[in-house]
């Protein structure tokens, strides 16, 4: 089968190549599928560059749906023939969901309504996002702002949090500021004077303040917003700056205490609705497996608008 993979760690342009390899037999508690589509993001280049080492050769694309074609001993969930959406068993295998076949440490079935390329969007947005505001403590007597809506992770936040019946403050720029709106946010403009900008609205202190957004200098404002108290701040991206301010960092939040329900309880009630139409993790754009360079080098830049997904099945064999 064809899988991007690397064999040493560097920068990813460098390092990842498309090559043939074996195709992966599931273990005991896992699933191989038919890959039908792998979203990338900035995680992955986390990767290669030596984010979590272990054995290599090691693959990319942790977010992937597919059909599943065989099934590893104890897996009673599922059978063969199911579409399933999930996360890829990146660390135990020598390739990961950029690939025609991908075995899966988690997964979950795809309802009717939903699209195995829409399903593939959903992973790491929905879990992140989800831990988080569990995290926070979020509950619908709660007003939040998540800092950096527009990013595919502050996108689901924002639509968990209004699922939650929480008041939501968005940050955002104009490529989504309207859909964040329809769904019901309030939409404020990020950058320097944010503080002032959310008085502005009216509508009270926020209770907490979820930042999603690239490194900016933010946090302090953030902080402001939540009345000065840097522990109803969390970030999951300005991991730098926020021990200096006391603000909670994902790295800081005890990852290894980490159960499966809080990083995928609430798969199957966002899937549904995903299926229904109401919820969603913006799509950018879509490539072949053979094009996945293009996809890298868009992800690179930081203002790729949505997830980037590889198609396996388009455009080539396995």
């Amino acid at each position: 089968m064809r899988t991007v993979r690397f064999h040493h760690y560097g920068e990813p342009a460098d390092v990842l190549r498309l090559e043939t390899a074996p195709v992966p037999e599931p273990g005991p508690g896992r699933v191989r599928v038919a890959v039908h589509a792998c979203a990338l993001a900035p995680a992955d280049w986390a990767l290669c560059r030596g984010l979590f080492p272990g054995s290599l050769p090691r693959g990319i694309g942790c977010d992937v749906s597919g059909t599943v074609e065989a099934i590893g001993a104890g897996v009673t969930d599922t059978a063969v023939g199911d579409r399933v959406f999930g996360t890829a068993d990146f660390t135990r295998q020598p390739s990961a969901g950029a690939a025609d076949r991908a075995v899966l440490d988690h997964w979950f079935a795809v309802p009717e309504g939903l699209d195995l390329t829409r399903a593939a969007a959903l992973p790491m947005a929905l879990s992140t996002a989800s831990l988080h505001l569990a995290r926070l403590g979020l509950t619908a007597k709660h007003t939040i702002l998540v800092n950096g809506a527009g990013t595919t992770i502050g996108y689901a936040a924002v639509q968990i949090a209004l699922a939650r019946g929480a008041r939501v403050i968005a940050t955002a720029g104009q490529t989504y500021t309207q859909q964040l709106r329809d769904l019901g946010a309030t939409v404020v403009a990020y950058g320097e004077g944010l503080a002032e900008r959310v008085k502005a609205l009216g509508l009270g202190q926020a209770d907490l303040a979820f930042d999603t957004a690239p490194p900016s200098g933010a946090l302090p404002e953030l902080v402001k917003i939540t009345g000065g108290d840097p522990r109803r701040v969390l970030t999951c991206s300005d991991l730098t700056a926020a021990p200096e301010l006391g603000v909670r960092d994902t790295f800081h939040e005890e990852p290894a205490t980490q159960t499966d329900d809080e990083r995928f309880g609430a798969f199957p009630e966002f899937a549904r609705l995903a299926a229904e139409g109401r919820f969603t993790v913006p799509i950018a754009k879509t490539f072949p497996l053979a094009d996945w360079r293009e996809a890298l080098e868009i992800s690179l830049t930081g203002h790729a608008h949505g997830k980037l997904l590889l198609l396996p099945a388009i455009g080539g064999t396995d």
